[in-house]
């Protein structure tokens, strides 16, 4: 903890007490309505993009909730997240890095659609495809849409929509207490979002000339 800062134990009294009341993410939700609205947008988005992320799990990660990832060689957990187009979380949820983007994603964007009635259409990589689609035409109200690469590309591509996700993500290696999971909980997942938007509304906007 900085030297300024009350010890650690006291801090995280006010933490969990918080977090266990729902306010952490009711802070979460306050300060994504303030930079929608600064921004020219309605509170509640319309369209969304869905993505995971598999990273190493610290020894303190039990084994019950961690996973070996075969894809990306990773022994640890998976994040899910669901954004808005400014990159914005809307939803999270964590699993071991084994889970299944689709299985992981339905139950995601069935939390998601609860909290945001309005979210009307969801990008996604070429993962999501198959059984999804059709669960989120027939049962859930967004639509899910698919953005693949061409088959003439190779290498790292900026594919549309899909960039928005993944700086979200280069955002929260930046972290350190994300880019290895060191959470013994996998409810403490939103909170560095919360300062990366204070941050946001605390950048001074430039001056009209």
């Amino acid at each position: 903890m900085p030297a300024d800062f009350p010890p650690w134990d006291r801090v995280y009294t006010f933490f969990r007490r918080w977090r266990d009341h729902a306010l952490v993410k009711e802070f979460h939700d306050r300060l994504r309505s303030r930079i929608r609205d600064r921004e020219g947008r309605d509170a509640e988005p319309t369209a969304g993009v869905i993505d995971s992320q598999s990273v190493k799990a610290d020894a303190v990660v039990g084994s019950d909730s961690r996973g070996f990832d075969g894809g990306k060689l990773i022994n640890g957990r998976k994040r899910h997240v669901v954004v808005d187009t400014l990159g914005l979380l809307l939803g999270v949820m964590v699993t071991a890095a084994d889970t299944g983007d689709r299985t992981a994603a339905q139950m995601l964007l069935e939390q998601v659609v609860d909290a945001h009635h309005r979210l009307a259409l969801v990008w996604a990589d070429g993962g999501y495809t198959s059984s999804l689609v059709d669960c989120c035409f027939t049962a859930l109200a967004p639509v899910l849409a698919i953005v693949k690469r061409s088959d003439g590309q190779k290498g790292f591509v900026v594919l549309p929509k899909r960039w928005i996700v993944e700086r979200l993500f280069a955002h929260l290696m930046r972290t350190r207490r994300l880019a290895r999971d060191f959470e013994r909980c996998r409810t403490n997942s939103a909170e560095a979002m919360i300062l990366l938007m204070t941050r946001r509304l605390a950048r001074s906007r430039p001056q009209p000339a």
